[in-house]
């Protein structure tokens, strides 16, 4: 009972109060429970209707690559490539993670002004002729594991060469 009086003597002396009983659990509907709403998701994207993207920049200009497997003959802008023996393939395979990129040794034979054999290394430029001769790509990519043990086939090799000079 004291409560109650306390109660009702609190509600007296603040205005705008009302006491209001405590209610009988018999007597109490369930509550009802609603999804509290969420932010507004983002309205998507769109440029203004007369917005134009600025051009692409047009792609350098390099000479394309000419392949050639061991023991075939190819003109590289100049002089005549003959790839002869793969000395070393080091390359990472593409499905590890390595400290180094490795490389791929080439001997090659060269029918130009110089002639002759030469040892290519894999993104290195050599001297031939009046430029430069250099083995920019190698196919296909080295995989780990795998029945042969990620070894290629010398048959199965391309090398992708590029001459730059002769000016």
């Amino acid at each position: 009972m004291k409560s109650t009086a306390a109660l009702a003597i609190l509600a007296l002396a603040l205005p705008g109060c009302r006491m209001i009983p405590p209610a009988d659990p018999a007597r109490v509907p369930p509550a009802q429970t609603q999804p509290i709403p969420g932010p507004a998701p983002a309205p998507a994207y769109s440029p203004a209707p007369n917005y134009t993207p600025p051009p692409e920049a047009p792609a350098p200009s390099e000479d394309p690559l000419i392949y050639a497997a061991l023991g075939q003959t190819v003109s590289v802008s100049g002089p005549r490539v003959t790839p002869l023996q793969v000395l070393e393939d080091s390359r990472c395979p593409m499905n590890a993670r390595c400290v180094w990129a490795g490389q791929v040794r080439l001997r090659v034979r060269i029918e130009s002004g110089t002639g002759g054999e030469l040892e290519l290394t894999s993104g290195k430029p050599a001297r031939v002729a009046d430029g430069t001769l250099e083995l920019v790509q190698i196919r296909p990519d080295k995989v780990a594991g795998g029945d042969n043990g990620g070894t290629i086939a010398p048959n199965a090799y391309r090398f992708g060469f590029r001459f730059m000079g002769g000016y």
